[in-house]
C-alpha cells in the first residue's frame, strides 16, 4: 500500500473505502476569506459541511472525499482540516490552480510555477504543515489557452517530481480532455496518474473510450448534473446510462463518481442555498441513494460498483492502473 497526504496528515490507501472523486467543502474565491470576510459564511459553511459529511458517513459509507478547491476557488485548508476532524471522512486537498488564473502568473513559465505546487506537496499550505494529496488543473469552454497551458505543464512537472496525481477540470462537450492528455504526454506523464474530470458532461462515448485507451482515469463526477438555466448536457438519468456504457465496455477499472458538490458558496444568499438543496437535496448521498440504486437496476452487479467506489480510487492513489 502507498501512503496519501490527507488534511489530517498521511494515510495509508487501504483507509480511502468508499471514496468521492470531486468535491468541495468551501468555494470562494482568493483572498476574500481574508480581506472581505464579512462577505461570506465561512463558519456557517463550515458546521454546515460537517452536518453534511457526518451523514454522508452513517448513511452512505463514505470515507473519503477529494476536495479539489484551488487557490483561485477560495481554498480554505483550516475549514477542511475542522469538517474532516469533525465528520470523521478523509478530506484529500488539492494544490493547482481552477480557471481563475491569478494575473500575476500571465507571463510565468511552468518551471515557475511548478516549485509551488511541489512545495505544498512536501512543505505543506499556507504555513499549516497540511499538504495537498493532488493536483488539479482546470481547462474549459474553448479548450487550452496560453495561460491554462502553463498550468498544465506546471502540474504536469510537479506530478513528475512528487509522484502525486493530477485532477482535471474540462468541458467535455468540447473534447477538452484530449488536449490536456496531449500536454501531459508531452511532458512525460504517466497517464494513469491521470484524472480527465467532469466527463460526464457529454454523452459521446467514443471520446470517452477514447481517453481511457490512452491510459487515463475517468471522472463521471457531474452528479446529478443539470443545475444550470438551459443546461443542454445529460440529465443524470442519461449520465447513468453512459456510465452502464462505459461499464458494458470492459472500463470499470478506470472510472470514479463524484458530484462536484459544494457546502458553503460565495455569496451565501439564501435564494442560493435554496437553489442548490432543490437541484441536489441528498448533497453527498446522490450517489449513494439514486445514482447506485439506477446503475444496479440497469444490470451492474453490486462487486462492479463497490469496484468503482473504493478499489479504483485506491488504485489511483497507489498509481498501479
Amino acid at each position: 500500500m502507498a501512503t496519501i497526504n490527507s488534511v489530517l496528515g498521511p494515510i495509508d490507501t487501504s483507509e480511502l473505502g468508499f471514496t468521492l472523486s470531486h468535491e468541495h467543502v468551501l468555494v470562494s474565491s482568493a483572498g476574500i476569506q481574508q480581506v472581505y470576510p464579512e462577505f461570506i459564511d465561512r463558519q456557517g459553511g463550515v458546521e454546515q459541511g460537517v452536518v453534511e459529511l457526518k451523514r454522508a458517513y452513517d448513511e452512505g459509507g463514505v470515507r473519503s472525499i477529494m476536495d479539489v478547491t484551488t487557490l483561485d476557488l477560495g481554498r480554505d485548508i483550516r475549514a477542511m482540516e475542522q469538517a474532516s476532524r469533525e465528520s470523521g471522512v478523509h478530506i484529500i486537498g488539492a494544490t493547482g490552480i481552477w480557471r481563475d488564473v491569478p494575473g500575476v502568473f500571465g507571463r510565468a513559465t511552468p518551471d515557475m510555477v511548478a516549485p509551488l505546487f511541489i512545495k505544498e506537496i512536501e512543505e505543506g499550505i499556507e504555513g499549516t504543515g497540511i499538504k495537498a494529496g493532488i493536483i488539479k488543473v482546470a481547462n474549459d469552454q474553448g479548450g487550452v489557452t496560453p495561460v491554462g497551458e502553463v498550468m498544465l505543464r506546471a502540474a504536469a512537472r510537479a506530478q513528475k517530481a512528487t509522484g502525486v496525481p493530477i485532477s482535471t477540470h474540462t468541458w467535455a462537450p468540447e473534447r477538452v480532455g484530449d488536449e490536456q492528455l496531449r500536454i501531459f504526454e508531452e511532458e512525460g506523464v504517466d497517464l494513469d496518474r491521470v484524472y480527465v474530470g467532469h466527463s460526464n458532461d457529454t454523452a459521446d462515448t467514443d471520446y470517452l473510450i477514447g481517453l481511457m485507451k490512452k491510459g487515463a482515469w475517468l471522472g463521471l463526477d457531474r452528479l446529478p448534473g443539470g443545475k444550470w438555466k438551459n443546461d443542454t448536457r445529460p440529465k443524470w438519468e442519461e449520465r447513468a446510462e453512459v456510465t452502464v456504457k462505459l461499464i458494458d465496455a470492459g472500463f470499470a477499472d478506470r472510472i470514479m463518481l463524484g458530484h462536484d458538490h459544494t457546502v458553503g458558496v460565495t455569496p451565501p444568499t439564501r435564494e442560493k442555498r435554496e437553489t442548490n438543496e432543490r437541484h441536489n437535496p441528498d448533497a453527498y448521498l446522490f450517489i449513494t441513494r439514486q445514482f447506485l440504486p439506477r446503475l444496479h437496476e440497469l444490470g451492474v452487479p453490486e462487486e462492479t460498483t463497490r469496484q468503482i467506489m473504493v478499489d479504483n480510487p485506491r488504485r489511483f492513489f497507489e498509481g498501479r492502473g
